[in-house]
């Protein structure tokens, strides 16, 4: 595996790879002892638990990329924050090795598809006979604020981070008791614990110093004679009833009083009360119709009616009665323009948090993370409340199509928080680019709110621990998630350069369960077994089918629909197989798995001993 950058997603990459996926890795920076994270990746290549080695050079040029060994490399990651850079190194590492799996840093997803349709193309091209682009040398664009997003809002939404993303499903690895998992509808169960937690709404087992470790992927008849207090880690998918915003309307729906003041309003009555009054007298005086008597009122009161010469002292009368209040017609009438056009012009911008709001998530900051963030908020029908000081950030634009509440203003200003009702919400997402805005408006909301569950983005790990810490210790009821973009994007990236078909890691203790997606034609620990017969205790077992037909099947399962609006188990992915079912070649499924029992399983190889913690082949490329 080859990695260029040194910024913090190049460092966290460099870790994951070689840590939980135990890979080569080549990294290309333009210094150890300097730049970005320069320091901490020469830490990395000096571990000697870990096979990662550096490559100096300012530019990542086809002599860098050569003296990393891009030629016989699996898979290239480009990290650089420039999109220029990347595309440029992306172009050079195609051309020295066509068959290079690639996976490229971008936030414009415009830009990214037709970037990998246009090297996906030079596969075909470059590699006589070849159709369609292998798996190996697919090519893969991911944004690090798309790959955040869901850790972000489930921390927000249900407390936890621990989640993978399949056919637009949030799955998440929760701690309950036996006795308690079937209340949540569980998937199904990936591990056993020694000891029973302390609730049934504890986090996931990670400590296990004084505990014996956790026992992984479990049989299922194991779990019919254990006692209900038993602890397990069980796979829950993360749902949201509908019932939040709907799809934005070009035009908002308002009622009409919303567009005149409560005084305009009576003024208008008043004025229409004394136009029917001089239309009754009119018909009383003159004898005339109904409709007639009203339509020479009006008449009057517009000023367009003939002089009364010549007629009954009570017409003209009313005729002067009429131009008098149609004098007073006129600022009204232009009262009721500008207000109403006000009124229009701030409902089709950004709409203020309704006063009553509750049960929200408080979201500070609509930039390139922000805005990714609401997008899943809005897609799970949340109501949400966002505050952004730049009226020109990217996600303002978002905010307005959607009809989201917003609020343009500085968060450190008073009663920036209390205006988007941060009392009587349900969470805090501080994801500005400034730690000390997102930690500031943190300690000011817990104040407020002591069992708010907060989520903030920070950069500097140390500083995180401890802001982490201390928050804990002093508000030990509420939860605090405080985690960089990074961190929570390097295990997809990880993901794909391991191949599309890794969809994510969840830590279990001190194991790590790997999910990936495998076709079962040709690989003889899968094909013409069971369900059942095909899982193994410890290494894997089968939690999913892919039901789509094989020409409609997706590439990457880890992309969310853009035309689903909840999170909800209608894809196309089969959750709950049956052990009897029968596994044949057209046949693709979700495993969970040890980084040992995937290497296994990838190579088809022998499965005895898959777990006994010997080093893993390398998964078949």
């Amino acid at each position: 595996m080859v990695v260029c950058g040194d910024n913090s997603l190049a460092q966290r990459l460099v870790r994951e790879l070689a840590s939980v996926y135990r890979q080569r890795v080549t990294v290309v920076l333009p210094s150890l002892r300097g730049g970005d994270q320069g320091p901490q990746i020469a830490a990395l290549v000096g571990d000697p638990r870990l096979d990662v080695r550096a490559v100096e050079a300012q530019v990542p040029d086809d002599d860098a990329l050569r003296a990393a060994g891009i030629e016989h490399a699996t898979a290239l990651a480009l990290t650089s924050g420039d999109d220029q850079i990347n595309i440029h190194t992306a172009l050079r590492a195609r051309r020295i090795n066509p068959e290079l799996r690639l996976v490229i840093r971008m936030f414009n997803r415009t830009l990214g598809s037709y970037l990998e349709d246009l090297l996906d193309r030079t596969i075909a091209a470059r590699v006589p006979g070849m159709d369609q682009p292998a798996v190996d040398a697919s090519t893969t664009v991911l944004s690090d604020a798309d790959t955040a997003a869901p850790s972000l809002v489930a921390a927000a939404v249900v407390g936890s981070e621990k989640i993978i993303q399949a056919d637009g499903l949030l799955l998440r690895a929760k701690e309950r008791t036996i006795g308690t998992a079937d209340r949540r509808d569980p998937l199904c169960t990936l591990a056993l614990l020694p000891d029973a937690p302390d609730s049934d709404e504890g986090d996931v087992y990670t400590d296990p110093e004084d505990h014996d470790g956790p026992i992984l992927l479990p049989d299922p008849l194991e779990l019919e004679d254990l006692p209900p207090e038993r602890g397990a880690v069980v796979l829950e998918a993360i749902t949201h009833r509908p019932g939040g915003p709907g799809v934005p309307t070009r035009v908002p729906r308002l009622p009409v009083g919303t567009f005149f003041s409560r005084r305009l309003r009576v003024s208008l009555i008043a004025f229409t009360a004394v136009v029917v009054l001089l239309a009754a007298a009119n018909w009383y005086v003159t004898r005339e119709l109904p409709l007639h008597a009203a339509y020479v009122t009006l008449l009057n009161v517009l000023s367009i009616n003939d002089p009364a010469v010549g007629e009954s002292t009570g017409e003209q009368l009313l005729q002067l009665t009429g131009a008098i209040a149609g004098t007073a017609l006129l600022p009204l009438l232009f009262a009721v323009v500008l207000e109403s056009y006000g009124t229009f012009r701030q409902a089709a911008t950004l709409p203020p948090p309704p006063r009553r709001i509750e049960r929200h998530v408080v979201l500070l900051g609509l930039g390139k993370v922000g805005t990714r963030v609401l997008d899943r908020l809005l897609e799970m029908g949340i109501p949400v409340v966002c505050i952004e000081r730049d009226p020109e950030a990217r996600g303002i634009a978002v905010a307005r199509a959607r009809r989201v509440p917003t609020l343009i203003a500085d968060v450190t200003e008073g009663g920036v928080l209390e205006e988007a009702g941060i009392a009587r919400s349900r969470a805090l997402l501080a994801l500005t680019s400034d730690s000390g805005t997102n930690l500031e408006a943190t300690l000011y909301a817990r104040q407020v709110n002591p069992g708010l569950r907060v989520v903030m983005r920070l950069f500097d790990d140390e500083f995180a621990a401890t802001v982490y810490r201390t928050l804990r210790d002093t508000y030990p009821a509420a939860q605090t998630h405080s985690r960089s973009v990074s961190a929570l994007a390097a295990p997809a990236f990880a993901g794909a350069m391991m191949g599309r078909q890794v969809l994510g890691a969840i830590p279990v203790g001190r194991r790590v369960l790997v999910f990936a997606v495998v076709s079962v034609e040709g690989n003889r620990l899968l094909e013409g077994h069971t369900v059942g017969e095909a899982s193994r205790r410890g290494a894997w077992r089968i939690v999913a089918l892919d039901t789509a037909p094989p020409d409609r099947r997706r590439a990457d399962l880890t992309a969310f629909p853009s035309d689903s609006r909840t999170y909800t188990l209608t894809g196309d992915l089969a959750w709950r197989l049956h052990d009897g079912y029968l596994m044949t070649a057209g046949d693709r499924v979700v495993v969970a798995a040890t980084r040992e029992g995937l290497g296994t399983l990838l190579a088809g190889g022998d499965p005895q001993g898959a777990d006994t913690g010997a080093p893993a082949p390398a998964p078949a490329r």
